[in-house]
């Protein structure tokens, strides 16, 4: 039992990875026909489109995974329903439900793939790629940091802990350096507002000249700030709550509610990291009734087809419950596992008709 167990397992993983490559195959032509758009703007060259390329690839790697489990079950229990494997395995003593947990022992060893990859790979090499992107294009240095956005100008350094939805700032700090040695100033903007070339208005200003003997300070109602730092900029670097691991997730949250910001987006972003890791083991139960109830002689273009249209399937409805709980400010959590769980009860459902 335990040498079919084992088969059952590695022939999962194997046909599970083999799609997973040939999916960021894909998503990666279809993501470098869009930079190739970006191509020659600033200083991004084809080899910055390949590095951005190569620094997406984990994060693409984590949102696929639970599809590849998919379509590697398909091919996988589908190859052996047809060369009648399963039949022997059957008949070898080894019930539905052996055969079930097997495909799932094969689903832990792919969520801890993902989980590794999702929580420790995918977060820095994304925040890499978009700050290599943002650098190149615009010519800026770009960090994003827990509490704020970070951006430099040559000798100048600005923080902004706050973008309205419309675009302009708030909570901006300023801070510019002489000779690379010392601060010379520090300036605190309540907000920023964009409004011609390369100038932003600043409105309720404290600023504080430094030199080495004294310390001039000074507040005043509007003040304008040149600068080359464009709002298109700012809204390039702003955070992505799919960027973010688990950890830096709920920090932000903390920040956003202790600020009085929206975090909704965030929330959700949250547990659907949480939810992610155990989508896997549901795609392989719907997997399993679709395999050992199908009549042989399907081929393989079948069972691809047939996981392509439940992974969409599936994708469009958690994407539709996604905006439907933010444009309703539902619940994140029953928001992120609904759509899990529903097809949880149909794949359970299903095994027990065919079992019963």
């Amino acid at each position: 039992m335990r040498v079919m167990t084992c088969y059952i397992v590695n022939d999962i993983l194997k046909s599970a990875l083999i799609a997973l490559l040939l999916l960021l195959m894909l998503f990666n032509l279809f993501t470098l026909t869009d930079e190739l758009k970006n191509l020659g703007k600033g200083s991004y060259d084809l080899a910055d489109i390949f590095a951005f390329l190569a620094l997406t690839s984990p994060g693409v790697c984590y949102e696929l995974v639970p599809s590849s489990a998919l379509l590697g079950a398909l091919f996988a229990l589908g190859e052996m329903g047809n060369q009648r494997e399963l039949i022997a395995m059957r008949a070898a003593g080894m019930s539905i439900w052996a055969i079930i947990r097997a495909v799932l022992m094969a689903g832990v060893v792919l969520m801890f793939i993902a989980v590794v990859v999702g929580e420790f790979i995918a977060p820095l090499t994304e925040s890499q790629a978009q700050l290599l992107k943002a650098t190149a294009i615009n010519q800026r240095v770009v960090l994003h940091a827990r509490y704020g956005l970070w951006l430099r100008e040559n000798d100048t350094f600005i923080n902004v802990r706050k973008i309205e939805e419309n675009g302009d700032l708030a909570n901006v700090n300023i801070y510019t350096v002489a000779n690379k040695t010392h601060l010379q100033s520090v300036k605190h903007a309540e907000k920023a507002i964009y409004f011609k070339d390369q100038q932003w208005k600043l409105k309720n200003v404290a600023q504080s000249d430094i030199s080495l003997d004294k310390i001039k300070a000074n507040v005043v109602s509007v003040q304008t700030w040149q600068s080359s730092i464009a709002p298109d900029l700012v809204k390039m670097a702003v955070v992505i709550p799919d960027n973010l691991s688990l950890v830096d997730l709920f920090h932000y949250i903390h920040f956003l509610q202790n600020n009085q910001q929206k975090s909704r987006s965030f929330e959700l972003a949250f547990w659907g990291r949480i939810v992610n890791p155990f989508v896997t083991f549901v795609m392989l139960m719907v997997a399993t009734p679709f395999v050992i109830g199908i009549k042989r002689g399907i081929n393989v273009g079948g069972r691809i087809m047939i996981g392509i249209v439940i992974g969409l399937s599936f994708n469009i409805l958690d994407q539709i419950a996604g905006h439907v709980g933010l444009i309703y400010d539902l619940n994140p959590f029953v928001v992120a596992v609904t759509p899990s769980v529903l097809l949880c009860f149909a794949s359970v459902y299903a095994l027990k008709k065919m079992v019963f």
